[in-house]
């Protein structure tokens, strides 16, 4: 950005103030009607929602604080985008035709830094079709052809209509594919003959969006109807009619490392791969049944991590970070190309088994040995599941159900019973909810105490009675061993959010760990796969599930868009676990939507406001103390000008506080005045602080001037808040009396 040295200093500041855009005040409340938030890009729908692999797709994206020159970005192989000339925030996605069914993230990349992803699908063997935009009454439908994908917009006080003709018997599922691809629509379709009878409706099939599955009773022509819930308007949708093979999903839903194995796969229009019809029924009608050889990613079992090829959002209810504890991926199966039939499986170390039926009583529980993994299915309403063992160890052992991460529709209950069928103890949902992060679940998972040579069951059953081919699960009964799973998520911010590093200046990433065999061993992160100038600080998280990455870029950090890697290792007795910190996003502002991404995306921008450091950045001091620092700041905007009038605001005080420091350790709030650069940090330790390095970061906050357009004249002041480069404090035990 040559320019800034051709302009006057005023406009070179207003420049440099608009480019503090995204990393600030995304950890503060928005006040209404105040100047408190400098822009945060963000990207609040792209249009259309996805394209067929070998085409060209024109889309266009519509949000907040997009100043250009934008770019748009999908990390991925085999996609190339490039802007269309003289249409602002309209480009060319180029897919290369050996681009995987599945979705993938996009993002936005402008002035301000990287926006927030967004959902976009890949399809393979479907016509992709536009909706013409005059199909606002049943009378004058769009005709589009069976196995097309339609791209349409949903506008307010309306309904789109569609018509396709059907061979007598033909079975064709209409799916409407909207909330997960992060649009705000929420479907109702309603399916009618050529005589206006309705025939099959939907709504909330899969989270928000509907879809029908339907035979076709006669040749003919067949209509779809698809409106908002509530008639808004401005929402785009995917609708795909096909009758290729699509899978409900697959059982046992778990694979043991470095073995491959058969599994049976329930869909429809299996046939063609040679599947045959089952006694599965759902919603009437009944499901195809083919077995399919798969087997697991190694390199994800290394990691511990959850590889996908559909972003797992079609779980439960709304969009969450569900799978942030599930060590598995999804599978792509060889013939079938249709989006969302790539189904969820847990990867183990341990042999797989089966349910038998029957095991509702208490004489009738499956009997099973530890280390148990074994696929069940509540196969019909008021079902339940049981199954007895004995340890021959006394200790923790993890009982874990994956239902919900899995895709499973179960809402499981577990119940610990003794062998006379009194209740020990029930496990129930688990996980985080952190800031902007939700990894709260359905799924059990709990370590309990259990002694040898003693007989236990454990029941299990839906919560609402409920069972069916789609309740199926995964249960886990391990010794309990040290573990964790580490996920960060863009500071805390109320809405969706990309993360933007200033020069000389610094952010944070939310981090959240989910431990296992209550190790809570000290966690420990690092960064990979950095530009030049960009650094992620040493974190070291002992005994904590949340803590914060602190990253900041050098003064001469060079202008940079891209994604990175974290990773967090664990030392347990010597042995050195190492795990990828899975990266997350809050797709709307409510609770319940933030989502796994593929890859961390991170902008390095022009300079920032100011700097705090910590000096020096490491000290030792027993609990129970208090440590003495000393905090610097450096104002990095222009050295005021006599003769500019907005000099004054160029010094400006800056308050301190704690961020995210672990329980116990404090630090009162104080001011940095104007006219000074630095200031004492005084930090206790609690007394019954364990042993070990903690890595502790404060966060300055600031009124600066700012005004988005830089030929303006005024500038508010607005809220400014920027973390600094943290301290490491290695406690020693406090000595004994």
């Amino acid at each position: 950005m040559a320019s800034f040295l051709l302009v006057s200093r005023t406009f070179r500041r207003s420049i440099l103030v608009g480019l503090l855009a995204v990393c600030v005040a995304s950890s503060l409340p928005s006040r209404e009607g105040s100047a408190l938030d400098l822009p945060i890009p963000r990207v609040d729908r792209v249009y259309p929602l996805g394209g067929a692999a070998g085409s060209v797709v024109e889309v266009e994206i519509v949000g907040a604080d997009l100043e250009g020159p934008a770019t748009l970005l999908i990390p991925r192989p085999g996609f190339s985008i490039e802007p269309v000339a003289d249409q602002e925030r309209k480009f060319r996605i180029r897919i290369a035709p050996d681009v995987p069914v599945g979705t993938y993230d996009v993002y936005a990349s402008g002035r301000f830094g990287v926006s927030n992803s967004r959902r976009f699908a890949v399809t393979h063997r479907l016509q992709t079709v536009a909706d013409d935009g005059k199909n606002h009454d049943r009378s004058a439908p769009q005709r589009v052809e069976l196995n097309s994908v339609i791209d349409g917009m949903i506008d307010g006080n309306s309904e789109d209509f569609y018509v396709v003709s059907l061979a007598a018997g033909q079975r064709v599922l209409f799916d409407c594919e909207a909330q997960r691809l992060d649009s705000p629509l929420d479907g109702v379709m309603n399916l009618t003959d050529s005589a206006g009878r309705s025939l099959a409706t939907s709504a909330d099939e899969i989270g928000q969006d509907p879809r029908i599955d339907f035979v076709a009773p006669v040749a003919g022509d067949y209509f779809i109807g698809l409106n908002d819930l509530s008639f808004r308007g401005g929402f785009p949708y995917r609708l795909t009619i096909t009758d290729l093979p699509t899978v409900e999903n697959l059982y046992p839903a778990a694979i043991q490392i470095g073995t491959s194995h058969a599994r049976e796969i329930l869909g429809r229009n299996l046939r063609s791969l040679g599947g045959s019809r089952s006694d599965w029924m759902e919603r009437g009608l009944p499901l195809d049944r083919a077995s399919v050889e798969v087997s697991a990613d190694a390199e994800a079992w290394s990691l511990r991590d959850y590889r996908f090829a559909d972003h797992p959002t079609a779980h439960s209810v709304a969009p969450t970070a569900a799978t942030c504890t599930l060590v598995g991926e999804q599978l792509r199966l060889a013939g079938i190309e249709t989006l969302w039939s790539a189904p969820t499986v847990l990867v183990t170390e341990h042999d797989v088994t089966t349910e038998t039926e029957p095991n509702n009583s208490l004489d009738q529980a499956n009997p099973v040995t530890i280390p148990l993994v074994i696929g069940g299915r509540l196969n019909e309403p008021r079902d339940i599941d049981r199954y007895k063992f004995t340890v021959s160890e006394r200790g923790p052992y993890l009982i874990n159900v994956y239902g919900e991460r899995i895709a499973g529709r179960a809402d499981i209950a577990l119940v610990v019973l003794d062998a006379e069928g009194k209740r020990i103890q029930e496990l129930d949902d688990f996980g985080h909810r952190i800031n902007a992060f939700d990894g709260h679940l359905r799924d059990p998972s709990q370590e309990i105490n259990l002694e040898p040579d003693r007989e236990y069951q454990l029941l299990i059953q839906d919560r609402y009675g409920r069972g069916g081919p789609r309740y199926h699960y995964v249960l886990e009964v391990i010794k309990a061993e040290p573990d964790f799973f580490p996920a960060v998520i863009h500071r805390a911010n109320p809405g969706p959010s990309g993360t933007t590093v200033f020069r000389g200046t610094a952010t944070y990433l939310d981090l959240v760990i989910h431990h296992r065999g209550n190790s809570r061993g000290a966690v420990t992160i690092t960064g990979e796969n950095l530009p030049p100038g960009l650094h992620v600080a040493t974190t070291t998280i002992p005994n904590d599930t949340r803590g914060v990455v602190v990253l900041w870029a050098d003064d001469d950090a060079p202008e940079w868009t891209g994604p990175i890697e974290l990773i967090a290792t664990m030392d347990i007795d010597g042995q050195v676990i190492r795990r990828r910190v899975r990266p997350y996003a809050r797709v709307r502002s409510d609770q319940g939507s933030s989502v796994p991404m593929r890859e961390m995306m991170v902008a390095v921008r022009e300079q920032g406001p100011y700097d705090l450091s910590i000096e020096p950045m490491e000290v030792e001091a027993e609990a129970g103390s208090t440590i003495t620092a000393r905090l610097h700041l450096r104002r990095l905007w222009p050295t005021p000008d006599p003769n500019d009038d907005e000099s004054a605001k160029a010094d400006y005080s800056v308050t301190i506080q704690p961020l995210s420091f672990p329980g116990g350790f404090g630090l009162g709030n104080f001011d940095i005045a104007p006219g000074s650069s630095q200031a004492e940090l005084s930090i206790s330790i609690p007394d019954n602080a364990r042993p070990g390095s903690y890595t502790l970061a404060v966060l300055g906050q600031a009124q600066v001037p700012f005004n988005k357009d830089p030929l303006a004249t005024d500038h508010p002041v607005t809220l400014v808040p920027t973390p600094s480069r943290p301290i490491t404090i290695v406690v020693r035990p406090k000595p004994t009396q």
